[in-house]
């Protein structure tokens, strides 16, 4: 928990924290080991580039380029952690899983730009359209709206997009939600 300074709570005692500028690992009532992981998440997941995202401090050693936020919990901290791979590592005493999880996370980003470089056939009418594994995706031009919309086979997006990348995009994700679902 953190209170309106921004300083961690841990069971009811104010720490400094590390977006303070002082590395946690210094600080006696943060402990060290023990901790388990939450998730993994990249701070860039829906395609942005570098100049559009920030990337996170690690709460622990305090660097601040951390892209894939590892987030950790303890039973004597009343809130996560969101740290670096390194000290997740150091924090939870696995050193296979963090790496596992972010590499991972590492591929399906590298999937995710080779779909984005996908070549999609231009429809007579201005819509894209592919086919992918047996199933038929496209994405249009809304008229009114001049917003990018998708379809993935029979289901219509809810969605509207301002690029197509970000459509493409969306048509990412569907497809793994539907894939999650059994429904692809």
């Amino acid at each position: 928990m953190k209170n309106k300074n921004n300083d961690i709570i841990l069971n009811g005692t104010d720490c400094k924290s590390a977006a303070a500028g002082e590395s946690s690992w210094n600080l006696p009532n943060i402990p060290h080991k023990g901790w388990t992981i939450v998730d993994v998440i990249d701070i860039r997941e829906d395609g942005q580039s570098e100049d559009e995202t920030d990337y996170q401090t690690c709460m622990m050693c305090n660097y601040n380029r951390i892209r894939y936020v590892h987030i950790v919990s303890h039973p004597e901290v009343e809130n996560d952690f969101e740290v670096g791979c390194v000290c997740a590592e150091k924090m939870t005493g696995d050193y296979i899983n963090p790496k596992r999880l972010e590499k991972k996370l590492r591929q399906r980003t590298a999937r995710r730009i080779t779909w984005i470089k996908k070549s999609w056939k231009l429809t007579e009418n201005g819509n894209h359209t592919l086919i992918f594994e047996e199933h038929r995706l496209l994405i249009f031009k809304d008229k009114k709206t001049n917003k990018y919309k998708c379809k993935i086979g029979e289901v219509w997006g809810k969605k509207s997009f301002d690029t197509i990348d970000q459509a493409k995009n969306a048509v990412y994700n569907g497809i793994d939600y539907l894939k999650v679902k059994g429904e692809w």
